[in-house]
């Protein structure tokens, strides 16, 4: 699902070929980015979902997730900075929700309790907050909220 006005973002497949674009963009996102061997093995393991957004064939966008057993988890979600607050965040959520639907009976996340737009726009699709993890962040030492979007309830 692409929203209105994001016609031209296609969310696809990843490859290791798009790592250095998801790279930036990590890096650009976050005080504590992911590296590049966590990318790769997420890449690599078969019960991992990855997906790009690319607008011209450039990657802007990308979400990481898994499926165990009967639970789904966002892992990591980034927008290129240039490209923020038009939706693109929110159509890889909604393209993973979709993924994942007939498959998990919960869908989890951890997000910077200080982060309000991402808690607002989880919100939309049904994300609820069920706990908090205790400095769960670093580099900013912060709290995470724990959502959980429930499925057949």
């Amino acid at each position: 699902m692409v929203g209105e006005g994001l016609t031209d973002i296609v969310i696809g497949g990843m490859e290791t070929g798009d790592l250095p674009s998801v790279l930036e963009i990590e890096r650009a996102s976050f005080a504590m980015p992911w590296s590049e061997t966590s990318f790769f093995n997420e890449l690599k393991n078969p019960k991992s979902i990855s997906r790009s957004a690319r607008r011209d064939g450039r990657v802007i966008g990308y979400i990481f997730a898994s499926r165990i057993l009967d639970e789904g988890h966002i892992l990591d979600l980034a927008v290129h900075p240039d490209f923020r607050r038009q939706g693109i965040a929110s159509a890889l959520v909604a393209h993973v929700i979709e993924h994942l639907r007939d498959d998990v009976r919960f869908i989890f996340l951890e997000v910077r309790e200080s982060n309000v737009p991402a808690i607002k726009m989880y919100g939309k699709f049904g994300f609820e907050e069920i706990g908090i993890r205790k400095n769960y962040y670093v580099s900013p030492a912060e709290d995470a909220l724990i959502m959980c979007l429930k499925f057949g309830e």
